[in-house]
């Protein structure tokens, strides 16, 4: 149990989430970000309580973090289930973010002169 996201914001929308397939979880590997079941959160519009039937999680650095669906986690574990149907968003499995390079000035060609202007 943790308080608090450690994965960086991945900005997904709730109909970016409908778009990962859900798959099977294993109760145990799952890593909850919150203390609390809120339930002014639980309410939520957003919350996975009215729209996803699937609650969503995060792999980052070989964790399973469950960021929403905590309810549906939790009954899962008191009817003695071991694993759920979760949607899983795989940061491990992207490619780091590279910065872009900034170009050196020697690698700019130099502009050749315009004809009929005097040099010098």
């Amino acid at each position: 149990m943790r308080n608090g996201r450690p994965y960086p914001d991945h900005g997904l929308s709730t109909r970016d989430w409908a778009m990962i397939p859900p798959r099977q979880v294993r109760l145990d590997t799952l890593t909850t970000t919150k203390r609390e079941l809120a339930l002014d959160a639980l309410l939520a519009d957003d919350s996975t309580f009215y729209g996803d039937l699937f609650p969503h999680a995060v792999q980052w650095h070989g964790e399973m973090y469950l960021e929403d669906g905590l309810h549906r986690a939790l009954r899962a574990a008191l009817q003695q289930r071991t694993v759920i149907h979760v949607r899983v968003l795989d940061l491990d499995a992207l490619p780091p973010v590279q910065p872009p390079e900034e170009p050196a000035t020697a690698s700019i060609p130099a502009q050749p002169p315009v004809p009929g202007t005097r040099t010098g």
